[in-house]
């Protein structure tokens, strides 16, 4: 059986080639499309992460805050989203969304008229051409997972209001890692009782009855209507973490 090495990585059978990286680097001649191959493409990523790094790296205590970006004006959430805003802001946080409209523009705003530290970890999409005028640190990404960490790295909690499968992601993405002890001391807050409770009934009846997951993991999350309770168990949070520092 033909194999061999290229780097760390092991071809075999019909992937191995006769020519070498050495020679592709050095030869010259052929077609510039070697620029579009994912090689290629981790210095963009990387360009991706020095960048929000070096955005967030002296934002201080941050909370990120998820929701739908389909949430008109006029909708009862967007005002809770707008007080959330506003309560973060007063508590000392920053606070930071996905940069979008809906539940994203409703908590940047009340950050932002607050005096707050409004943040917009904004990602390419289709149908959203810019961040919302609120955002005051805004940041635009191509690769989700390097916005992901942006989110996870400088905030010190998630509030998750309504929202659509985006919200979900962001959600179960920080789950799993509180579950996998990837991030620790780490409160999740849903907001809006009568919106999640289906949900919750679901893992509890479904996932946690047939031990696909255990009574912790249903227990890292808060369910409430109360800003001021889930402002209140960031604050707390945040002051349990300064006690453990060295």
């Amino acid at each position: 059986m033909r194999s061999k090495f290229r780097g760390p990585t092991l071809l075999r059978r019909s992937q191995v080639d006769t020519g070498t990286t050495d020679q592709r680097l050095l030869d010259s001649r052929g077609q510039s499309d070697w620029v579009h191959t994912d090689p290629w493409r981790v210095l963009r990523i990387q360009a991706e992460f020095v960048e929000g790094f070096g955005a967030l790296a002296e934002l201080g205590p941050a909370i990120a805050v998820f929701g739908s970006a389909r949430t008109p004006a006029d909708h009862p959430m967007y005002a809770v989203a707008e007080l959330l805003g506003r309560k973060l802001a007063a508590a000392g946080f920053a606070a930071m969304t996905g940069g979008g409209p809906g539940t994203m523009e409703a908590v940047n705003k009340g950050a932002s008229e607050a005096g707050g530290i409004s943040v917009g970890l904004g990602i390419e999409l289709p149908w959203e051409a810019d961040l919302n005028q609120w955002v005051d640190i805004g940041i635009n990404f191509r690769y989700f997972f390097a916005r992901k960490t942006m989110f996870v790295k400088y905030s010190q909690g998630y509030i998750v209001l309504p929202g659509g499968l985006g919200t979900l992601d962001e959600l179960f993405e920080a789950m799993t890692l509180v579950q996998t002890q990837k991030i620790t001391s780490f409160p999740i807050v849903l907001l809006g009782v009568d919106r999640w409770t289906g949900l919750l009934d679901w893992m509890r009846e479904s996932l946690l009855a047939d031990g696909r997951i255990a009574q912790s993991d249903l227990d890292m999350l808060t369910l409430t209507d109360d800003v001021d309770e889930a402002v209140a168990l960031m604050v707390r949070a945040r002051e349990a973490h300064v006690e453990r520092l060295p």
